[in-house]
Parts: structure tokens; C-alpha cells; sequence
């Protein structure tokens, strides 16, 4: 076999080489690089969530789950929306400046949220992420002051916040209740976790 014969075997063959791991890089690489992108329980579990409120009555609160967490919507009634204006000297927070859960603009007021009536905050301690429970009920109760107006207790370490999340006074939960990002689809639809409208 001649040089010339020699050297264009050597190179059909390299490029049969080179081709072959071409593609084998294609083929690992592939995989590879499909792990990057979530997954679908991923894409779902940060997804925004739809809830309907239309069966929720003055009084009553219901939870929904977004992002793994906790998310409270409490329909508050006249008389829990006039007890605010009790629990602002006693709580620690008033306006929502603190930064460690920044409150939307949108709920930068008196209530914390976009419509008076409707309380939407995650259901997780800002100390060491327990979950309050429900004292809805005004009036002198175990583990609260005498003069209670309603909210929630913290029972791990006896943190307060009243019927707007916010924390009273020398607790240890250093923050209100975090308000999620949320708007109103209509005057029955909540859509937690996207505000680009509100």
C-alpha cells in the first residue's frame, strides 16, 4: 500500500473517531445538562397557588400550602379590624419597616394586606419558624394578657402577634408574620405567591 493510500486510510479513520465521540459527548452531555432544569414538582412547588375564598365567612381563617409553607387567610370581621387600632401601641412593628420579611408595598398599612378584610400571611413563627395557633377569641385566656384582643400564640416560646401578624412587644420573634406576594383575580380568588397586578 502506497503513502498516499496510508494516509487518507488513517484519516477516514480519524474522522470515523472523532465523529463517534462527538457523539458520545453529545449523548453524555445531554443528560447532563436536562438535570439543570426543574422538575415538575420543582416547577409546581414554587408555582403560584389559586385559592377560591367565596365560602370563607367573617371569622373564619383557612390554610393553604405554597412553596412548602403554611399560608393563612383570615376573614376578619369589623370587630377585629377596630381591635387593631388597640394593639398598635403594643406591638413591636407597626408599620412593617423591619427588613428581614420585607411587607409589600401593598400591605404597608394598618391591616397588612390589600383588602381590610382579608388577612394572608405565612403561618410560621419569625423565630424559630413554629406555627402560631389560633386565638381568634378576645378576652383573658392561659398564656395571654387579660386585656387580649385576639391573634395568634407561638406555643414554643410564647411569641404574640395580633389579627394583623404583628408581633407584639419583648417577644422573642424578632418580625411580624411574613405577607406573601399575592393579588385578587376577582373579589372569590386569591392568587398567592405573584402580584404583578396589585
Amino acid at each position: 500500500m502506497s503513502d498516499a493510500a496510508l494516509d487518507r486510510s488513517r484519516r477516514t479513520w480519524i474522522a470515523i473517531t472523532c465523529g463517534a465521540g462527538a457523539v458520545g459527548g453529545v449523548a453524555t452531555a445531554v443528560p447532563f445538562v436536562s438535570t439543570f432544569t426543574p422538575s415538575e414538582r420543582a416547577r409546581a412547588a414554587g408555582a403560584p397557588v389559586r385559592v377560591d375564598i367565596s365560602a370563607l365567612q367573617p371569622g373564619e381563617k383557612m390554610t393553604v400550602e405554597w412553596r412548602g409553607k403554611p399560608v393563612w387567610i383570615l376573614r376578619r370581621t369589623s370587630e377585629m379590624l377596630e381591635s387593631l387600632k388597640k394593639t398598635d401601641a403594643q406591638v413591636a412593628d407597626p408599620n412593617s419597616d423591619r427588613t428581614q420579611y420585607p411587607t409589600p408595598e401593598y400591605a404597608k398599612n394598618e391591616w397588612r394586606s390589600i383588602k381590610p378584610e382579608y388577612l394572608v400571611a405565612v403561618g410560621i413563627c419569625s423565630h424559630l419558624g413554629c406555627s402560631p395557633s389560633d386565638k381568634l377569641q378576645p378576652g383573658a385566656q392561659p398564656s395571654l394578657p387579660d386585656d387580649w384582643q385576639g391573634g395568634f400564640l407561638c406555643p414554643c416560646h410564647g411569641s404574640t402577634f395580633d389579627l394583623a401578624g404583628r408581633v407584639f412587644k419583648n417577644k422573642p420573634a424578632p418580625d411580624n408574620l411574613e405577607v406573601p406576594p399575592h393579588m385578587y383575580l376577582s373579589d372569590t380568588t386569591l392568587l398567592i405567591g405573584e402580584d404583578k397586578q396589585a
